[in-house]
């Protein structure tokens, strides 16, 4: 799994990328069609919008309860959580994620902020912030972590989401270094990741030529040999 993660070529990884959204519609075949795309083009399109065009930075409790639904049906179905995160006041939510936006980059202060809301944890304020501040935090989603080396066992806690997006942070910088066009972000190098995962737990095989491509080394950065076709 952590083949894409020690990867240094932004090819390979804007291939998956772009390959994201047939990802999210493949893996809900047979499934409630079109509800898993219906939420994750809220979360990644129109969420983010909400939120910088606030003057301070926020969401509401109805979008705090929709975030969580994207995310049960994006990953791990866990009805408990829906509850409880329903179970806030609007006020409260409003006023907890204006204070954790608003002492970022200090991320680890804004998941605590963020955790006071019940129902919420490190993994479901990290998704609250990286709809708003894309450029400085990752969603702690299972399959991103299980594609990044030396996080297993994962844990739901604050110091081993900082050691994830310390990862995702060193990464994105790498890859920026070395791509023309830059724009990497650690929330996209998670939907890549995620994308790469679901791909081969689901045996989808959607980028299998991807998948046995040679790519860049991280230690030399440089392409590895090909063989020779005729």
């Amino acid at each position: 799994m952590s083949e894409l993660f020690t990867c240094g070529d932004p090819v390979k990884w804007r291939r998956w990328l772009d390959l994201y959204w047939d990802v999210v519609e493949a893996k809900e075949k047979g499934k409630k069609a079109g509800k898993l795309l219906n939420l994750d083009k809220w979360y990644q399109e129109e969420l983010p919008t909400l939120i910088s065009s606030r003057a301070d930075k926020h969401i509401n409790q109805s979008e705090l309860v929709k975030l969580m639904e994207w995310k049960l049906t994006r990953g791990k179905f866990r009805p408990r959580l829906q509850q409880l995160v329903a179970s806030n006041s609007d006020d409260s939510v409003q006023k907890c994620s204006r204070q954790a936006f608003s002492v970022l980059p200090d991320v680890q202060a804004a998941i605590t902020e963020l955790s006071l809301l019940k129902g919420v944890g490190p993994a479901t304020a990290s998704a609250v912030l990286a709809a708003g501040a894309p450029e400085q935090t990752a969603f702690m989603s299972d399959e991103a972590m299980e594609g990044v080396p030396g996080l297993k066992p994962i844990q739901y806690t604050a110091k081993h989401y900082a050691l994830y997006l310390k990862h995702m942070m060193e990464r994105t910088e790498n890859l920026n270094k070395v791509d023309p066009q830059k724009g990497w972000t650690p929330h996209k190098l998670e939907m890549c990741l995620w994308a790469m995962t679901i791909n081969s737990k689901q045996k989808l095989e959607l980028l299998k030529d991807v998948e046995q491509e040679k790519t860049f080394n991280d230690e030399t950065e440089k392409p590895a040999k090909r063989l020779r076709t005729r």
